[in-house]
Parts: structure tokens; sequence; C-alpha cells
């Protein structure tokens, strides 16, 4: 029977629907009564593995096919139970895995996109397990889930450590990490490892480099099961003598040419959104379940192991809808945005047009059936309920990478991964991504040689691009920064213009236009833009960085501070602006705030710290005498400054009445230059002192 949707899917369904999909969509769902669990006896809790493995298809595992060797994922399927329908939230790194650490769609924790940072606000899964006396420990292996965006919090031990600025490691080092804790540490008793070699550029050590000479994304497969075997081994091994529990898991897939994608975060098919999910260990039976289910469920499942009744756990039969979303092309391109729904079987994916698939019948989405399939009423509901909140949330999509380094920021961009600020402007005929696949590998190439600095190629890509999607922002955008940035004034004023004609609000457009400016000496021009910025996002540091370049240049001291004392408060790691800080508030003679910057750099930067001469000079000056003597002793002989910072430790043995002042007045001497030995010589405190002597 053909039957056709009974509302567009833009239609707001009945609040008694609405209701329904908003608990559904809500929070974890925890029972917050007082006489839940409280954690189990140290006998009883299980020790609990989650392996995340990045950019990996369901149906390119051995799990699956016979085309790609992964014998220990296999095994551990055979034993565990296999869902052979997971889904992420979405098809990108960070999101996925903040779903998986909350319990939450994206619509919830605000994630949209790599880059951004987790809430503070938020309950993660680490600080809740601690809460319940697990130790926990983590090992990430790609920079999108670097501690700095947030998934750290409750960590005893959270590694990110990816040598020097590579943005990844692979999977035998980060298997070598965790196993070597594992060793050493007896209290790690829930272990988060993540994979990322399957992630682009494809690159399998051998020998799986030459075993799938023609397939090297399945080479990366097959070598990150030999990791996950070691991993899984050493594991069982360790917690031996008490219950263990695991799961493996896909944060999303790979394109690998499905409708049009090569890679991922653009649409929301198969290849993307389904992922291998299997859950072992003891007292699981082994199976399989066909039902779909949802990343986010890891959250509850976890926390039911570890005695917190859950409702949404992956081992509790459920009907409801499994939701996701694809924003990038809405928030990056400004085209059509992209919901989707799964409920048995039955796929329905919203990007302005509607399709509608069997995914089991039909799982390389080869047939749309919209209109002629009986879609229930909780599918559409819950698909439309979800586009609704999400495209009139009263802040727009989460906020972006506002607080980051500019050099952060080109870590991500390296990775393919660009942020954005602010809502596009969606425009009747907005593009739907799925009909724009044949720019997809452009705007791929386009950005790989705009982060590498191959200006001229970006800018004929880029060029041929805005011809096909004229109303890009993004591509505008890269146009303008690529002709700056090349010499070619003219040509960057024009693709500005080009872009504020697209949206004339959005704070990246203010943002890269100023730093044209910047660029050209026009700081006039500059600084109102990154005055209106900050007006929106008070954290960007880039801008505040731009607007502090520009009262150092015209000598405003005093907005030069006030701009470098946000940064120091906002910025990770704000070791070079508290010296830069300490200097200005010296040179204006605030000596205990000078020194308060210094001490703070000095934490920071630890044996990089350089300035221990105008920190000991402040010290004296505040009458911290024994401080002095500990700063200035620290300036060594290979130093241009150590002449005076011996004649200033001579000044501070003096006032401490130190037994060895006398010698340390004739070592000033003896070591000093025609500056430091006038000082001498000058200086009231040396009076009786023979310094000349031998």
């Amino acid at each position: 029977m053909i039957v056709k949707l009974t509302w567009p899917a833009t239609f707001p369904p009945s609040a008694a629907v609405f209701a329904t999909v908003a608990v559904l969509m809500g929070g974890c769902s925890l029972d917050s009564d007082d006489s839940q669990p409280k954690g189990l006896p140290d006998g009883e809790r299980p020790a609990i593995l989650l392996i995340t493995l990045d950019t990996t298809r369901a149906d390119r595992l051995g799990i699956e096919t016979t085309a790609v060797e992964t014998p220990y994922l296999k095994t551990l399927a055979d034993r565990g139970v296999y869902y052979a329908q997971a889904y992420s939230t979405t098809p990108t790194t960070l999101p996925s895995h903040t779903s998986m650490m909350t319990g939450l769609y994206p619509i919830d924790h605000q994630v949209r996109e790599n880059g951004r940072r987790v809430s503070e606000q938020l309950e993660l899964l680490a600080p809740r397990l601690k809460q319940l006396g697990y130790h926990t420990a983590a090992f990430v292996s790609g920079f999108p889930l670097a501690q700095q965006f947030g998934l750290a919090r409750g960590f005893d031990k959270y590694d990110d450590d990816f040598t020097g600025n590579a943005n990844e490691r692979s999977a035998a080092l980060t298997t070598d990490a965790a196993l070597q804790y594992l060793a050493l540490s007896k209290t790690a008793d829930f272990l988060w490892v993540h994979y990322f070699d399957a992630h682009a550029p494809y690159e399998p050590p051998e020998p799986f480099l030459s075993q799938y000479p023609d397939d090297p994304y399945s080479g990366e497969l097959a070598f990150i099961d030999q990791e996950v075997g070691r991993l899984l081994s050493a594991f069982e091994a360790r917690f031996s003598e008490q219950p263990r529990k695991i799961i493996v898991v896909g944060d999303h897939g790979e394109g690998l040419g499905d409708h049009g994608e090569a890679l991922h975060g653009n649409l929301l098919y198969q290849g993307t959104l389904r992922v291998p999910l299997v859950v072992a260990g003891d007292g699981i039976a082994p199976g399989s379940v066909e039902r779909a289910v949802s990343v986010r469920q890891i959250f509850d499942t976890v926390l039911e192991w570890a005695g917190v009744n859950a409702e949404r756990s992956l081992l509790e039969s459920s009907s409801e809808p499994v939701l996701a979303e694809a924003l990038k092309p809405y928030l990056q391109y400004g085209w059509q945005p992209q919901f989707m729904v799964v409920l048995d079987g039955i796929k329905m994916i919203q990007s302005g047009d509607i399709e509608v698939f069997d995914v089991q019948s039909d799982p390389g989405e080869t047939s749309n059936l919209v209109g002629s399939v009986d879609l229930a009423p909780a599918l559409q509901g819950a698909i439309s309920a979800y586009a609704s909140r999400a495209l009139n949330e009263e802040d727009g999509e989460s906020k972006t990478q506002e607080s980051l380094s500019q050099k952060t920021v080109e870590r991500l961009a390296s990775l393919g991964y660009v942020g954005t600020s602010g809502r596009p402007i969606l425009r009747d005929v907005a593009p739907n991504p799925k009909d724009m696949v044949h720019i997809y590998h452009d705007l791929d190439i386009g950005s790989a040689y705009f982060v590498s600095g191959n200006y001229d190629a970006a800018i004929e890509i880029f060029s041929r691009i805005l011809e096909l999607d004229p109303y890009n922002l993004m591509v505008a955008m890269r146009l303008a920064v690529a002709n700056s940035v090349t010499d070619r004034e003219a040509q960057a004023q024009k693709f500005f213009e080009r872009a504020r004609s697209i949206n004339p609000a959005s704070v990246d457009l203010r943002h890269y236009h100023a730093m044209h400016y910047m660029r050209y000496q026009q700081w006039d021009l500059a600084e109102p833009l990154f005055e209106s910025v900050l007006l929106e996002m008070p954290d960007r540091l880039p801008a505040l960085e731009g607007l502090l370049s520009i009262y150092a240049r015209r000598g405003d001291d005093e907005m030069a501070i006030q701009t470098l004392e946000k940064i120091t408060r906002i910025k990770d790691s704000p070791g070079a602006e508290l010296v830069r800080l300490g200097q200005m508030r010296m040179k204006r003679g605030e000596t205990r705030a000078a020194i308060g910057a210094f001490e703070q750099a000095s934490q920071i930067l630890d044996r990089r710290f350089r300035q221990n001469l105008e920190l000991g000079v402040l010290y004296l000056a505040d009458r911290q005498f024994a401080n002095a003597a500990l700063s200035l002793d620290k300036v060594t002989r290979f130093d241009p400054a150590y002449p005076m910072a011996l004649f200033k430790r001579a000044q501070a043995s003096v006032l401490l009445k130190e037994a060895d002042r006398e010698e340390r007045v004739r070592q000033a001497w003896s070591h000093g230059d025609a500056t430091t030995r006038r000082l001498i010589a000058s200086e009231k405190l040396f009076r009786g002192i023979d310094y000349r002597a031998p």
C-alpha cells in the first residue's frame, strides 16, 4: 500500500509527539533517586575497557566481510554482542565522542564540529565513574580529541602525546603507552583507548601495506586490529582476578565513494553513519542485535556496569528512534542542514528533500522509498522535532573555536577540519548536500592546498567552485585570504566584498578582513572590525591578539595591558604573554603586578623561563631579598645578563647579611663589565668592602 507522508518534515508535529521526542532526545536517563547504587564493592566492580575506532566503517571489518582480516575484533564479536545497526550521532570525531561521554545528542551537548570546547557544565562519564570509585585513564591518538577540547575532565591520566607538532600517533604507539600504564598502574580500572589510523591519508605500515596494496584503508583496519589484539590480551591479563567488560565502537565511518562522498562529514548515508559496535565481557551472552542503537548509549551502558540504574543501556531493549545530524555543509558552505532518524530498519534523511530507505534490505541505500512506505509517526515526529530545535536555537550552533590559538586552528585545518562561527543564512535556494557531490573532491583538494600554503593552486580551484556554487561563504572567504597573502590586494578586497554580499553578519568574515587590513598596515580599518568580532565573541583569541598588536604599535600601554591580561586568562598556556605582561608592568613601575606576572610565567615555562634577572630586580625593589637571591642565582654564566645578575645578587647578599657577602661583591667585580663595575664603585651598600682584592 502506498502511503504518502502525512505532513512535510518541516511541519511541526503535535505537542504530544514533540513532548515524547523531547524526552527521547534529552539528557541521560539515570535514576536520580537517593537510593540508587553509589557504586559496587571492589570485588564486584568490573574493570571496563572502551576502545573507539576513528573513521571505521562497520562493513569493512572482518566481522561483516571476508575481504579484510581483523581476527581479534571478529573473535571479540563472536563471544560478545554485535550491534549490526549501530549509528554515530554525527560523522565527526569530537562531537561523536562527546555523545559517547555524555549520553547526549549534539543538539544537547552543543559540540557540532571539531575544535569546539566541551562545556564544563556537562556531566561527563569519567567524573561520574570517579564518584563511583573508579580510577580512570585515557589514551587518544588524534588531535581532535586533545585534552584542550574538554573530554579529559575526570581522567586521572589523559595521554594525548602526539610527539612534537604531530597531529596523530600510530595505533602501535598508543597501544604501547596504554600497555605500559597497565603494567605500572594498579588502579586504572576504566580505560579508554582511541585509534585514529583509519583517518585519511591511509598509510598502513608493513606488512599491511603489502597485504592490501590496492586498498590502504583496509590495511589500516588490519593494522588496528593487530593492536586491538595486543590491548585486549594485556587488559584481560591485568584484570584476570575481577569481572571485565569491553566495548569496541566506531565514532563514524568513511564514505569511500559511496553516494559520491570520499571522506566523511558531509552526508548521512550508511558508510559514514553506521559504525561497528561490540559489547563483551563477563556475564554477557554471545549474540547479535538488529535494532538501531546509538553510540550515545555507551554512557548509560558503562554506568549500568558500574552499578547505576540507567534506562538507555545497550543491554536494555528499546524501540526509540535513533537520530543523527551532519551540519558541516550547512555551517561551512551555507547548504541545507541534514538530519537523520532510524527506526525498525527504516531510515529517513531530511536535507531539503526527503529520502527514505529500508537499510536492512537495501544497505547500499540505492532505492528511495519516499511516498511508498508507511512511516511511523514516532519516526516522523523525532526528525521534525530535532530539526526544529536545531534551526531555532537561541544561540544557533555552538560557540566556535574562539579561544583557540591560531596554531591550534591550523593543526585542525591540516586534518581537514575547518571551524565556523555564527549562524549561516539558510536561503530558500540553498543547495542540498547530496546534490553537490561533484564539487566535494575540489573542496577537499582546494582546502589541502590552502592549508599547506599553496595559495595559487587553491585560488584556481576555489575560483572554479565559486562559479558552480556562487553563495559559498567559506570559498569566497578563502579566495579573499589567499589573494591577500599572495599580495593581490585588489582581488582580495573584491572577494571580501563578495563574501559580505553572501552573509554580511559573518563574524569570521570580519575577522579575516581585519587580518587583511593588518597585513597592509591599515590599522585604523582593522581595529573596528576586531572590536566588532569581540562584541560577539569576547574570548576569540586571534582577534584579541590582533588588537594587542595594534595597541602596542601605537604605544597604548594601558589598552595593551588590559588585552594581555584577558589573553592570559583564556589561553591554555600563556607563558610568553605573562612574560610580556610582566615586562610592561615593570616598565610602568608597577612592581607587585610585574612580580605576579613573572611568577605565573615561571610556573608555566619552568626551565624555559629566561626573566630571572628581571624578577630578581623586582624582588629587590619589593624588599623580598631571599626571593631575589633565589631568582638571581638561576641566571647562568652563559647569559649576557650574567654581570648584572652578579651585581644584583651581591646587593641581595649584603641586605641579607650572608656570610659570603664580601666574596659575592668581589665576584661581581671580577666578572663585571664596564657598566656593572661603575655601579659597584658607586654602590653605598658596598662601602668598606675591598671588592678589588684577589
